[in-house]
């Protein structure tokens, strides 16, 4: 059988990454794909545990470095136990974030060095990058506020971070387009600012020659 296509949709804060993954999904199952939604961190049981260490508590419960550890222990569960069985049984599988995430989060904005990210994303998860990464793009004041009106009050450590750290991020999204290690062409940026079935339409346009 024939493996299936691996997606990431990266974004910062209220880029509507969980909204779009689950669009994309509907319309990919309308074409005959059979398609997985997951979500880091998360989407096994092990990474689901990890997940709570990693968003509850205060903003400084976790340096930078111990988070990108955790991040990296969390996806390794998850690609060994979620992702590459479903890509080996043919499906389609819709991440809301992966590695990009840490590299923006923990690297540009937490200061970890790129090749300490990578690194760590060779050794638990050997690798793995998407077949293709939408980065939803909003203005970070515009997704500060979408985030405030979906959490309602309940935000998590990084959502609750302050507005020079969400620039940071968005920032560092930017950098990656053109440089992914010897796969330039994984990249492709979406205004996400458009109406939501505008996003997931020009999501499914740039993958037109994949569908059956």
């Amino acid at each position: 059988m024939p493996r299936g296509r691996f997606l990431s949709l990266e974004g910062g804060e209220g880029a509507g990454k969980s909204t779009q993954a689950r669009a994309l999904a509907a319309a990919l199952r309308e074409h005959g794909v059979e398609a997985v939604v997951t979500r880091e961190p998360g989407g096994s049981p092990g990474a689901e545990a990890i997940r709570a260490l990693l968003l509850e508590g205060e903003p400084g419960r976790w340096s930078a470095r111990a988070e990108t550890l955790l991040f990296a222990a969390a996806r390794a569960d998850h690609v060994e136990k979620v992702i590459r069985p479903a890509l080996y049984a043919g499906h389609w599988v819709i991440c809301d974030r992966f590695v990009d995430s840490t590299r923006a989060y923990q690297g540009v904005a937490g200061g970890i060095d790129d090749a300490d990210v990578l690194a760590l994303h060779a050794f638990g998860s050997e690798g793995l990058l998407p077949d293709r990464t939408f980065l939803l793009t909003v203005a970070p004041e515009v997704g500060a506020a979408r985030a405030t009106e979906r959490d309602r009050g309940a935000t998590d450590r990084f959502a609750s971070r302050d507005a020079a750290f969400h620039v940071a991020v968005a920032a560092a999204f930017a950098t990656f387009e053109g440089r992914a290690e010897g796969s330039p062409e994984r990249f492709r940026r979406i205004d996400a600012s458009q109406p939501p079935e505008q996003v997931t339409a020009a999501m499914l346009h740039d993958m037109a020659d994949w569908l059956p």
